[in-house]
């Protein structure tokens, strides 16, 4: 097979290859995630066996003697030469250098929100792991040991006090 249905399947059987599809499964956090994931898995090697199947494939010459055995050299001739002068034009790809700035910029804004997303989800483990430590440490905790990792509180309450405001 030669041309561009042959491009079309290189490329996508290289595509398929440079996918880490369980990387990229691991980072999922929800259920409907990934579940939209397997479809688009699904999906993607379906299309990409589809275009190996169907481009990787040569068709089989035409055996022009054995039709002319059997119906005449002279219609046989006529298809042959009909077959011959069909030229199959060549692809040109009109739509990848419009669409290839639209996707590079869509990987740089996909990079920055993937950063911004990390840090977020570091900042929020860190939450998670202070408040699971202050649970466990609740229950013997003195107020002024509270107050010492929350300063803040505190000088709000001695304003309140001093202030004699009791919140009513």
């Amino acid at each position: 097979m030669s041309g561009p249905g042959k491009k079309i399947a290189d490329v996508a059987l290289k595509a398929s290859k440079g996918i880490d599809w369980d990387g990229m499964a691991k980072l999922l956090v929800s259920d409907e995630a990934r579940k939209e994931f397997a479809n688009l898995r699904r999906t993607f090697e379906e299309v990409n066996s589809t275009l190996q199947t169907k481009f990787s494939q040569e068709p089989e010459p035409i055996d022009w003697e054995y039709y002319r055995k059997g119906i005449g050299s002279r219609l046989v001739d006529m298809y042959k030469q009909a077959y011959d002068s069909i030229e199959v034009p060549k692809y040109v790809d009109t739509v990848t250098p419009q669409y290839k700035p639209k996707f590079e910029a869509l990987l740089v804004e996909l990079k920055e929100a993937e950063e911004k997303s990390l840090k977020e989800s570091e900042r929020l483990e860190k939450e998670v792991a202070e408040v699971q430590e202050l649970k466990k440490k609740l229950s013997t905790m003195t107020a002024n040991e509270y107050f010492e990792k929350h300063p803040e509180l505190k000088k709000k309450f001695d304003d309140e006090i001093r202030n004699d405001y009791w919140g009513y």
